[in-house]
């Protein structure tokens, strides 16, 4: 139907329900009274009038209009997409490319994947537009956009920008008191991480979730516009470009969440260089994980 607004469609299943409270026989109000009932216009409930007699709900002509049958479910419409955020977005870009397995190189159709994401165009082109400031993606000389590739100097230079943002949150987060609420978050993520452990023969792709929201914890206790945006540039390379490498995943995401352990404990221990020396271990095997995963998979810019 030509009509898929989201008032029409409100409109539509508001008045279906009161189909269905009067019952088989019953009259529907006039057009004038539905209008007023349910704030729209009369051209609303004319169009929903229409559809309701060409699914043979009610019928009748001129201004008696009965009930025929009762509605069902089926009968309900669905309004359109709730179109995404940026940020949210973002969760569904990585998602999309972790399961995915889209390697550098791909051309990224925005029609398509605006439609696979239920987001408008022009949010989609924003989107992109912000990680090119990035390398991540690339205009194409004719127009549109695509995925590029990592070398090695950049993961060098992500990597050791993102070690200090992370030991500068480290800092601030041993010295937070006990009521801070960061210390029941990590309590929580301690858990998730020990409960993925029992399951991770089967979902350890789980694990990039898990370490997004492990490490966006961390950081955070620090209340910083700069690193917030850095953090997720982070996400999108270390959350899934570096598992482009499937080899050793599951083997490598079981050492990572041990890693998460120890880093917790260090945490926790108020020991100050005790607290950096799990960050800074911690990080470093991300590091050579990334320039790794581009060695094995010759994405070398």
């Amino acid at each position: 139907m030509a009509r898929t607004n989201t008032r029409f469609v409100e409109a539509f299943n508001e008045i279906l329900t009161l189909c269905e409270e009067t019952g088989i026989g019953g009259a529907m109000p006039s057009e004038n009274a539905l209008a007023a009932q349910f704030d729209v216009s009369r051209t609303v409930v004319r169009g929903v009038l229409a559809r309701l007699f060409d699914e043979g709900i009610i019928s009748g002509t001129g201004r008696e209009k009965l009930i025929q049958r009762l509605p069902t479910p089926a009968d309900q419409m669905q309004g359109p997409p709730v179109l995404l955020t940026i940020e949210e977005l973002e969760g569904k870009f990585l998602d999309w490319v972790l399961r995915m397995d889209v390697p550098p190189g791909t051309v990224l159709n925005v029609a398509q994947l605006a439609k696979e994401f239920s987001v408008a165009t022009h949010t989609l082109q924003e989107f992109f537009s912000s990680l090119s400031r990035f390398s991540i993606v690339a205009r194409r000389p004719r127009g549109g956009w695509e995925l590029n590739g990592f070398t090695p100097d950049y993961a060098v230079e992500l990597s050791d920008f993102r070690t200090v943002l992370e030991l500068n949150s480290v800092r601030h987060l041993v010295e937070l008191p006990p009521q801070h609420p960061i210390w029941a978050k990590l309590d929580k993520l301690e858990a998730d991480h020990r409960e993925l452990l029992q399951r991770i023969d089967t979902d350890y792709h789980d694990f990039s979730v898990l370490d997004e929201a492990f490490h966006a914890a961390i950081n955070g206790v620090v209340t910083n516009r700069f690193v917030k945006e850095f953090q997720n540039i982070i996400s999108l390379v270390f959350h899934y470009h570096f598992q482009w490498n499937k080899s050793d995943e599951r083997t490598r995401n079981e050492a990572a969440i041990h890693e998460h352990l120890a880093y917790l404990d260090g945490l926790r221990s108020g020991d100050m260089t005790r607290a950096v020396d799990a960050a800074r271990a911690h990080l470093m095997t991300s590091k050579q994980t990334l320039l790794n995963s581009l060695r094995v998979n010759s994405h070398t810019g």
